[in-house]
């Protein structure tokens, strides 16, 4: 009867351990299934990725992913702009996030993970000093994770729902590998996206500025300011000699193309002087030494692009041009307004003040090849090149009358 009980309690026992070994067999065989599922997602993503180079797009791809194995009603990426010191979100999906929401780092539960750099699961939102309610709908939960590169956290990712859910560990840990991967995929867009406007503003700026003015200009990061403001500068015209007495005879495109191959001489040796293109009005060059970067020496910079462009002139290849074209050259330098001047819809960067109606009231009375300059100009450069005294011109709407000089050089 012993042996009877003792047997049947050994088979409890045993069916009992059998039992208890399968479950720990299928828990074991789930995790695994788990962690399995988990990086295939996280390689897959980490391939979708790659082929994104906007921040838009890798955004939007992230917020696509995340919701697909967290329950979520709505979702956001925002990132950290340091020029105005507030998180901004850059992507979003569902109806609770707008996009012009802005808040500043350490502000709602968002701001303070930021400014941690630590991930959170807010199970119970409304209790949550931190919360803020915006639009009608209210978040019950909320998962957050920090967006973080070797540089620092970039930004945040947020998954939330307006039901309630028990948001677990286990979503949390995706969401933080999810954003660790987006952050690095995050910046490296920023940097290409920075780059190319980096490129599209050089290419701008090399069409009126010396390429050695805009690599200064672009190493500076904002030393240089366009808005107007009083500087002293160096302003020079230029313009052809009876250019349409001399146009009648030809094509409209021939003379277009004879003022091209022109104007790239005339721009090149501006731009060899460290000079700044300002206009062209009609076949007149209007340009300015000192602004908007400060030059050293630009009187003398500015005389000596004024020689170059006359002794250009009589070397380029096309014999129309060196037959037909003299140019005649006004400088004068001093104090005048400079920047960004015009209407809100259009602006021109450009110079006023009477040293500007002095260079053009010069450059008018110049001969074909000639160059005359003022005396502020003649002053300063006096010892480096030489000069023929012309005596005073008056400039109209100015009371003084101005001391007159000619450059002379030789064409080499």
């Amino acid at each position: 009867m012993g042996a009877d009980r003792a047997a049947c309690v050994a088979g409890m026992l045993g069916y009992i351990a059998s039992k208890e070994y399968e479950k720990k067999i299928l828990a074991t065989d789930s995790l695994e299934k788990e962690k399995y599922e988990e990086i295939n997602f996280l390689y897959d993503i980490s391939g979708k990725i790659a082929s994104c180079l906007g921040v838009k797009e890798v955004t939007k791809l992230v917020l696509d992913e995340a919701i697909k194995p967290i329950e979520a009603t709505s979702a956001s990426v925002m990132l950290l702009n340091e020029e105005i010191e507030t998180v901004e979100i850059i992507a979003a999906w569902g109806k609770e996030y707008r996009q012009k929401i802005l808040m500043r780092s350490g502000e709602w539960i968002a701001g303070h993970v930021l400014l941690e750099g630590k991930a959170e699961i807010v199970n119970d939102v409304l209790s949550d000093s931190r919360y803020i309610q915006q639009g009608e709908n209210l978040i019950h939960s909320l998962i957050c994770a920090p967006l973080t590169t070797q540089s620092g956290t970039i930004g945040v990712i947020n998954i939330s729902s307006t039901n309630p859910v028990d948001y677990t560990a286990q979503d949390l840990k995706l969401l933080t590998a999810l954003a660790s991967q987006a952050a690095e995929a995050i910046e490296n867009a920023l940097l290409h996206e920075n780059k190319l406007r980096e490129e599209r503003i050089k290419s701008n700026l090399e069409r009126y500025l010396s390429p050695q003015v805009v690599q200064a200009a672009i190493s500076e990061k904002g030393a240089i300011s366009l808005n107007p403001t009083k500087r002293n500068i160096v302003v020079l015209f230029s313009d052809i000699r009876n250019f349409t007495s001399k146009c009648e005879e030809l094509a409209p495109e021939e003379i277009v193309m004879y003022l091209n191959e022109y104007f790239t001489q005339m721009v090149s040796a501006i731009f060899s002087h460290q000079g700044t293109v300002n206009k062209f009005v009609g076949d007149m060059i209007v340009a300015m030494f000192g602004a908007p970067y400060p030059l050293v020496d630009q009187e003398k910079r500015a005389i000596a692009a004024a020689i170059d462009m006359q002794r250009r002139i009589t070397t380029i290849a096309v014999p129309w041009i060196r037959d037909n074209f003299a140019t005649g050259i006004g400088i004068s330098a001093g104090e005048v307004v400079v920047g960004n001047i015009g209407s809100p819809q259009h602006l021109d960067y450009t110079a006023i003040g009477d040293e500007v109606n002095i260079a053009s009231r010069l450059q008018s009375m110049a001969k074909g090849g000639q160059i005359l300059c003022s005396q502020s100009v003649y002053h300063v450069t006096k010892d480096i090149f030489e000069f023929k005294k012309l005596g005073t011109v008056t400039v109209k709407g100015r009371k003084k009358s101005v001391e007159t000089y000619e450059v002379l050089y030789h064409n080499c």
